[in-house]
Parts: structure tokens; C-alpha cells; sequence
């Protein structure tokens, strides 16, 4: 992949979506649809976003029985997905359906544990230990039921990447480090937001990441495709 940044795409206006998405996309490798953007224009507003001619990661994020994950991935079909999310805590039955009812040419990759929990948030819902080991028991489960990868953060990625070696490893989560990216050690203080388990891009990257999800640093930038092309230059 010669440019690994996805724009995470999560606007509730369609038209401000698909400009900023003109705006940056010779800069990124693709384009991230989540649950707010699917929610909000559904089939139709991929569709267009699909006119741009980037690669589509639909992050669904689908968990429920077997069944009705296949049934859902299959309803997507129409849609070409490249990538599309599923949460792992599913079971293996259900990550062996729903990569068996996946398209041809899309990657079903396992959300492990999300980037916005920590230890305590773990805890609270009944599961001890910390959000590494969870995430590289999760990833092993995966890995069994035959996906092509997972989701974690750049904190848990170069364990999983020596343990899974042909894996696809996508990190959200990530925030630009100080000054002009060149310092790529630490990130911005202040600007995580609601994550809580960040690295920087260059990080992640090293650490084994294929695929880097970035949408704040970028979609809120004053020029969106001088932050994304300044990002890409520190990878």
C-alpha cells in the first residue's frame, strides 16, 4: 500500500463529506465510513463517496448471532467494500460467518478492544486485565476464525504484528506529534479527545500498522490537505 492513511469521513452532511473528501484524496489511501456516516446517508451516501475512486472501509462494527452478521455483510455486497469491521468479543462463529459471506475482494478485519477504553473501562464490564492482553487474546481468536486482521491501537499492534506476521493491521486512535510532525515521538498534548490509548502515526507505522485511521488532525485542520500530505511525510 503505498499510502496507508485512511480520512476517517464521519460528517453528518453528505455534500460537506464529499468535498472534504476531493479535498485530500490525492493525499490518503483511502476513505474510512463509519456508523455515524452510514447512519446518516446509508447506501446511497457510500455510493457517491464511492465516485471519488478511493478505497472504502466500511467500519460497521457488526456484532449480533452468526446468522445476522452473514445476512448483513451480504447486504452490503452491493456497496464493494475493501474493508469492513466486526467486533471480535462476537465469537469465532460468528467472524467465520461473516468472512464467508464477505465479497470477493473485501477484507474482514476484528475489532479488538476500542481505542476510547483502559483498564478500568475494561474492568467495569467484567473483564480482567489490561487492554494489551484483551486485545492479543481477541486477535488470536481472530486470527482462528480465518479474518484477514483487526483493529487495535498502536499501543498493542507490534506484539500482535510478531505474533500474526502476514496480518492486516488497521490503528486508529492517532494523533500527529508536536510542532511540525517532524518530532514524531510524542503526541500533541491535549489532543486526544475522547481516546485514551494513542501513539503518533509514524508509530503506529513503524510498529507494523497497514493501515492508518486519522480523522480529526485532518477534517479539522484549516487546509485538510496540507495536514494530510504533512502526515504522509513523516511516515
Amino acid at each position: 500500500m503505498s499510502n496507508p492513511i485512511y480520512l476517517a469521513l464521519d460528517l453528518p452532511r453528505l455534500d460537506a463529506a464529499e468535498a472534504l473528501a476531493r479535498k485530500v484524496k490525492d493525499h490518503v489511501g483511502g476513505l474510512k465510513l463509519g456508523l455515524e456516516f452510514f447512519c446518516a446517508h446509508g447506501h446511497h451516501g457510500v455510493h457517491e463517496i464511492h465516485k471519488l475512486g478511493l478505497p472504502i472501509f466500511l467500519d460497521l462494527k457488526l456484532h449480533d448471532i452468526p446468522n445476522t452478521v452473514a445476512a448483513a455483510m451480504q447486504a452490503i455486497h452491493v456497496l464493494e467494500p475493501a474493508i469492513v469491521t466486526v467486533h471480535a468479543a462476537g465469537g469465532r462463529a460468528m467472524m467465520e460467518d461473516a468472512k464467508a459471506a464477505a465479497g470477493e475482494h473485501c477484507k474482514v478485519v476484528a475489532v479488538t478492544v476500542l481505542t476510547s477504553l483502559d483498564e478500568n473501562d475494561l474492568a467495569r464490564t467484567g473483564i480482567s486485565g489490561n487492554p494489551h492482553d484483551q486485545a492479543l487474546r481477541l486477535a488470536s481468536l481472530a486470527h482462528e476464525a480465518g479474518l484477514d486482521g483487526i483493529v487495535c491501537s498502536g499501543h498493542e499492534v507490534g506484539a500482535i504484528h510478531a505474533q500474526w506476521k502476514d496480518g492486516f493491521f488497521i490503528v486508529p486512535g492517532l494523533r500527529p506529534a508536536n510542532g511540525n510532525l517532524a518530532d514524531q515521538k510524542r503526541p500533541v498534548a491535549g489532543a486526544a479527545g475522547d481516546q485514551k490509548r494513542i501513539v503518533t502515526p509514524r508509530e503506529a507505522r513503524d510498529a507494523g500498522a497497514s493501515v492508518l485511521v486519522i480523522g480529526r488532525p485532518i477534517s479539522r485542520a484549516e487546509d485538510p490537505a496540507a495536514a494530510a500530505r504533512a502526515i504522509e511525510g513523516t511516515l
